[in-house]
């Protein structure tokens, strides 16, 4: 759920890398014991006995965290309240060949939506984005589905365990309205917080239930299908798929599923 109050927001982040199912470990998280903080020296800060998480930007740098442990399959669920700039958030392996599951919150001025910008890499490609303006009920609801497509020749994340990233740094020359609304560095530090981190990932006794390949054909149910087109035809503003220019010999293979 997201609320909007003073141009902040408040919302419930959920990202989905694989199958939910019986098989799952549901583990409360705790940041002390979940992640590291990566850079931003003292900008980046854990309380609370590592229920609450923080990281700040000023003018001189952002700051950043990541997962100590890696996933394959599971659901990661994160609640974040976002500032007036740029909190990017990623799921990512490693190396020219790494897979990602990218989300991005794009800063805007006060009283206008933020843009969550989303990306799929397998592989080590991408150039997959869609966008949305975010409203407020988010809990639960689908915005997007990655099908897998390898029968038609398009790699799937399903083999490079992933680290959870997330950062809050300065993307003013692109972030808002294309660069033309820059930071207000008087207004600065800008604070993104982060808390109820939960991970819902497979125990070892999952291997022999995902070898058969049933996760594979896992897919939302009618409610959530709807659920889904509702938020594509009122609140996504791009889709790669949709965009005539920029792929002008024809669309991915995927747009075609």
């Amino acid at each position: 759920m997201a609320y909007f109050y003073n141009g902040f927001s408040i919302l419930v982040l959920v990202l989905v890398l694989g199958i939910v199912s019986t098989c799952m470990v549901a583990n409360a998280g705790n940041f002390h014991q979940d992640f590291d903080l990566t850079w931003g020296d003292n900008r980046a800060k854990i309380y609370g006995g590592g229920q609450l998480l923080s990281l700040s930007l000023d003018k001189i740098s952002g700051s950043g965290f990541q997962s100590k442990k890696e996933y394959l399959f599971g659901r990661i669920d994160m609640q974040l309240k976002l500032v007036a700039g740029n909190s990017a958030g990623t799921l990512s392996s490693q190396g020219p060949t790494h897979d990602e599951i990218d989300f991005e919150f794009l800063g805007n001025v006060t009283g206008q939506p933020y843009i969550l910008h989303t990306n799929v890499f397998t592989q080590g490609k991408g150039n997959r984005e869609q966008q949305f303006y975010l409203w407020f009920l988010v809990d639960s609801t689908p915005i997007r589905v990655f099908k897998n497509g390898e029968s038609i020749g398009v790699p799937y994340p399903k083999n490079q365990p992933m680290r959870i990233y997330s950062s809050l740094w300065n993307a003013d020359d692109w972030a808002t309205r294309g660069g033309l609304v820059k930071a207000d560095w008087s207004k600065a530090p800008f604070t993104a917080y982060y808390r109820n981190f939960n991970a819902q990932t497979c125990s070892g006794s999952c291997n022999s239930r995902f070898s058969n390949g049933a996760w594979q054909s896992q897919e939302l149910d009618a409610y959530s299908r709807r659920r889904l087109r509702w938020v594509q035809k009122n609140f996504m503003i791009y889709n790669y798929c949709a965009d005539y220019k920029r792929f002008p010999q024809g669309f991915p293979p995927e747009c075609r599923q």
